[in-house]
């Protein structure tokens, strides 16, 4: 004899159906958040990286406007001006970086001058070889932030003189 089973009973299957539903939708929920988390954390590293980028491009607009920095007193090979160096009258720092400059209250910025060498000056710049001479420096600057972040900028110029 053949016996046949049939599931008649079918009460409480919303209720299951519920539950893994709800269970779903929780976990979907869950990692909604943990991404909306992470992607907070990447862009306040991008900020602070920013930030820090910004104060190390100040550091290089600083330089160009203390022209004491890489002027006539500053042509000895591998000797370092440090900045920021608002000394008056005009006192090099050759020993260590300075405190940083404080550009605003998560922002700060330092560096050095280094002189490189002296040569003829660049084709096309309108200065005569021979009549003028083009002194090379190495400019180092350190831009901060909040959270310890750090950013370095390595620049080369050059200044026209005799």
């Amino acid at each position: 004899m053949k016996r046949k089973c049939r599931l008649e009973n079918e009460k409480g299957s919303v209720t299951v159906l519920a539950v893994v539903m709800l269970a779903l939708l929780t976990l979907l929920g869950i990692a909604a958040t943990t991404t909306s988390s992470i992607e907070v954390q990447i862009a306040g590293n991008d900020l602070r990286h920013k930030l820090a980028f910004y104060s190390a491009e100040a550091a290089t607009a600083y330089v160009i406007w203390s022209p004491d920095i890489y002027g006539s007193d500053n042509i000895t090979p591998g000797t370092f001006h440090y900045f920021p160096n608002n000394t008056d009258p005009y006192v090099e720092i050759t020993d260590a970086f300075p405190t940083p400059e404080e550009l605003g209250s998560n922002q700060s910025f330092n560096g050095s001058v280094e002189y490189a060498s002296s040569g003829d000056p660049p084709r096309g710049s309108g200065y005569e070889a021979g009549e003028y001479e083009a002194h090379q420096y190495k400019m180092v600057c350190n831009g901060y932030s909040s959270n310890n972040t750090t950013m370095q900028l390595e620049v080369g110029f050059y200044r026209i003189g005799f």
